[in-house]
């Protein structure tokens, strides 16, 4: 439930770039709620695949189920918890949206991550509207989704014209029948999702306006890495580059 296109980008060498701002995001929030209820959190990874959020969250102390449908990502989940100190606070179990409340067994969460994972789901609306369900009053979500103009952008700079164009027009922001992601989204159809599910929007972020565009031979360097991720946080300040980016981070609470 990744995105496959942007997960084969040179891992090595952008890994720490792609992922720095999101993780310094749900570090930050999931830091504050627990000094709220003054003990760690219960988490709920829709879509956590091979455990890239989970086993961070999980040594902080916090207690992670993650959900995913394709039991090859939840193997590779097991054995990468394995091999920390926190393996006894991660859950994997194979499932979707629609099977988190028996899955938690009535139990409601303080943090449900949702990242990377709505673009591949057949109803974003419904997806989102359980996700809140789980959520325990004053609990929070991380979505993170991705955006439509990106693609456009990078299509038109590849001298892919017609797909561009058909990513800009199409419902689904989608550049054609070879498009590795199913659904692209604009800002405010994110939004309009989260608040559609009765949840309140507090925090939204761009994330990586430029990092998806920066050539290999532009990274090659720790001070080059340095000056990018200085770069991505300078603009992130901007709300005009906001749509720009590749994906958009937005952290909503339940009333």
């Amino acid at each position: 439930m990744t995105d496959e296109r942007l997960s084969h980008r040179r891992p090595g060498v952008e890994a720490s770039v792609r992922t720095a701002a999101i993780w310094a995001t749900v570090a930050e929030h999931a830091s504050r709620r627990q000094a709220e209820l003054d003990r760690p959190l219960t988490v709920l990874d829709l879509g956590g695949g091979s455990g890239g959020l989970a086993v961070p969250l999980a040594l902080e102390g916090h207690e992670v189920l993650v959900v995913d449908p394709s039991p090859d990502a939840l193997a590779s989940l097991r054995r990468r918890a394995a091999e920390t100190d926190a393996s006894h606070l991660i859950t994997a179990r194979q499932g979707d949206a629609d099977s988190l409340k028996a899955l938690l067994d009535g139990r409601a969460v303080d943090l449900v991550t949702c990242h990377g994972t709505l673009e591949h789901v057949d109803d974003p609306e419904s997806t989102v509207a359980r996700l809140a369900e789980v959520l325990a009053p004053g609990g929070l979500l991380s979505l993170v989704t991705t955006q439509r103009l990106a693609a456009v952008l990078s299509r038109a700079l590849a001298g892919a014209f017609d797909k561009a164009r058909t990513a800009l027009s199409s419902p689904d922001g989608r550049w054609g029948a070879d498009d590795p992601v199913p659904h692209r989204f604009d800002s405010d159809e994110v939004l309009a999702l989260v608040r559609a599910a009765g949840l309140a929007v507090v925090d939204t972020h761009p994330v990586r306006i430029f990092t998806d565009l920066a050539p290999s031979a532009a990274l090659d360097s720790e001070a080059d890495r340095h000056a990018l991720l200085a770069l991505e946080e300078a603009a992130a300040a901007h709300p005009a580059l906001t749509s720009l980016a590749s994906a958009l981070h937005v952290v909503a609470a339940r009333p």
